[in-house]
């Protein structure tokens, strides 16, 4: 490295700069170090260059939620949503041999290599509710978690979970999840359920509640009988299942 582009201004910045997670241009720049002096130092190996304008400390470790973090600045509703949300609170069927996430937002993206590679996941901006829904709704911290990585509540994850179905989620392990689902809290799930726009979701949550004879049944067939649509949703899935949901 070369120690003339290393000034001791850097190396009392490097003291104060967060450990485990992505530093973008903006964070250095607030910190007073311009993104061309970023990209200086990132050729000489004081700093490790990940993308255009993000780096790393040389020899840091990324965790994921600082990552999850760093990524929520740049993407409105950035949250851990679904599968993967209902495993953190809990709720899991099938342990994964390495852990896939689920991530959602409220717009189009691609998540970047160098989180992917570390931490595989998918994400998606698919609109699950109206501009109704106050913004975060059903979005909290894990209680002993990074408070700026949000994460679906179980009513929330229920409905990203069951919008997944026929994509990259199986009917069958998504009824294993709802049945472990019986104490949704009837105030939250309506709010999200009266803002809900999927016609598939609505209906599938109403049928499998009723199936398996949760509490919140009613509550299910009720917003099914709002959301309209025929008298029969009928589609095949990427998997070849076929889904035959009739209105509540």
């Amino acid at each position: 490295m070369d120690s003339t582009i290393a000034t001791v201004s850097f190396k009392d910045l490097l003291a104060k700069l967060p450990r485990g997670e992505p530093l973008s241009t903006a964070e250095l720049q607030s910190r007073g170090l311009s993104a061309f002096r970023a990209s200086a130092l990132a050729r000489s190996g004081w700093l490790t260059h990940l993308a255009r304008g993000v780096y790393m400390l040389p020899g840091d470790t990324l965790a994921r939620a600082g990552c999850l973090a760093f990524l929520s600045t740049q993407t409105p509703n950035f949250h851990v949503g679904g599968r993967t949300a209902l495993a953190w609170r809990g709720v899991r069927q099938n342990l994964d041999f390495r852990e896939h996430l689920n991530l959602w937002g409220d717009k189009p993206r691609v998540m970047p290599d160098w989180f992917t590679q570390r931490f595989p996941a998918s994400y998606q901006g698919t609109q699950l509710f109206d501009a109704g829904l106050a913004q975060g709704f059903g979005l909290q911290p894990l209680p002993a978690g990074d408070a700026r990585v949000r994460v679906s509540v179980p009513e929330r994850a229920l409905l990203e979970l069951l919008s997944d179905v026929g994509k990259s989620q199986s009917l069958a392990e998504a009824t294993d999840l709802v049945e472990n689902l019986a104490d949704l809290r009837p105030k939250v799930l309506g709010e999200l359920l009266s803002h809900t726009t999927r016609i598939k979701v609505v209906r599938l949550a109403a049928q499998l509640a009723a199936r398996l004879q949760l509490s919140w049944a009613p509550l299910a067939a009720q917003h099914s009988e709002r959301i309209g649509g025929g008298a029969r949703w009928i589609a095949v899935t990427r998997t070849g299942e076929r889904l035959d949901l009739k209105r509540a």
